[in-house]
């Protein structure tokens, strides 16, 4: 999968799975603009990813329409176009549906489902002038139910449907799919959720226990299935919603 010459913007790519993804891009020749909150984590992950001419900051807050305008806008300015955008940028926060409040609410799909679909209406003209393509960041939490989760599933699941509506209207333009990863060892993953936990040890162990393969994925496995889509390999493919969860979806 030769990317040589393409231009590829990740959102969320100064941590996680989205880093992973552009150090996969740019081993395979792209050019990869690096996006995050803030200029330093975007500084810090560019030095992290080795520096040098392909890559570029793009810094900015994806939450609303405007900052992902500006976002896209910086990634094309300084790309000189666009071939793929990956929209990674996400946060993971869950609760009782009886203590999940407004702000979660509020937090949770701006940045996950709304942040997708704006980042790609900025996007599209771009993508649509060279033939490009989209991957979304889904979740298993998006094509199942989980208890105690309902902000982000409603968030990822409105992430998986929207990627089927958009690739059915711009089928003729440019294609779009999302991956839908369970479990992966992220720092958001063992910050948010291992650690934060009363027995780290004993959530570690039920993360490990809990898709059918008992493991989690490492954020390079889900980043070589976004390569995937992204590429020339996957042409025929528009609309998907790949797990990549180790067998949670299969069934029980």
């Amino acid at each position: 999968m030769d990317f040589s010459g393409k231009l590829v913007l990740v959102t969320g790519s100064s941590r996680g799975i989205g880093r992973a993804t552009a150090r996969a891009f740019l081993a395979r020749g792209a050019r990869v603009a690096i996006n995050g909150r803030t200029e330093q984590s975007v500084m810090a992950a560019i030095a992290e990813l080795g520096g040098g001419e392909q890559l570029l900051a793009a810094p900015g807050d994806v939450t609303t329409a405007a900052g992902c305008e500006a976002v896209v806008g910086c990634a094309v300015a300084g790309l000189g176009g666009l071939d793929v955008l990956v929209n990674s940028a996400g946060i993971w926060e869950g609760g009782p549906m009886e203590e999940s409040d407004e702000s979660l609410w509020d937090r949770t799909i701006d940045i996950n489902l709304k942040g997708t679909f704006f980042c790609t209406r900025a996007a599209l003209p771009a993508l649509t002038a060279r033939g490009g393509n989209i991957v979304n960041l889904g979740s298993d939490a998006g094509l199942i139910g989980e208890a105690g989760m309902a902000v982000y599933c409603a968030s990822k699941g409105g992430v998986v449907n929207l990627t089927r509506a958009l690739a059915v209207e711009l089928a003729r333009r440019v294609r779009v799919n999302c991956v839908c990863p369970g479990y992966v060892d992220t720092d958001m993953v063992r910050r948010d959720y291992i650690e934060a936990s009363e027995d780290p040890g004993a959530a570690e162990r039920a993360v490990s226990d809990y898709a059918p393969m008992k493991r989690i994925a490492t954020a390079a496995e889900v980043a070589e299935a976004i390569v995937f889509l992204a590429s020339d390999e996957a042409g025929f493919i528009t609309g998907a919603a790949l797990p990549i969860d180790g067998g949670t979806t299969a069934g029980r």
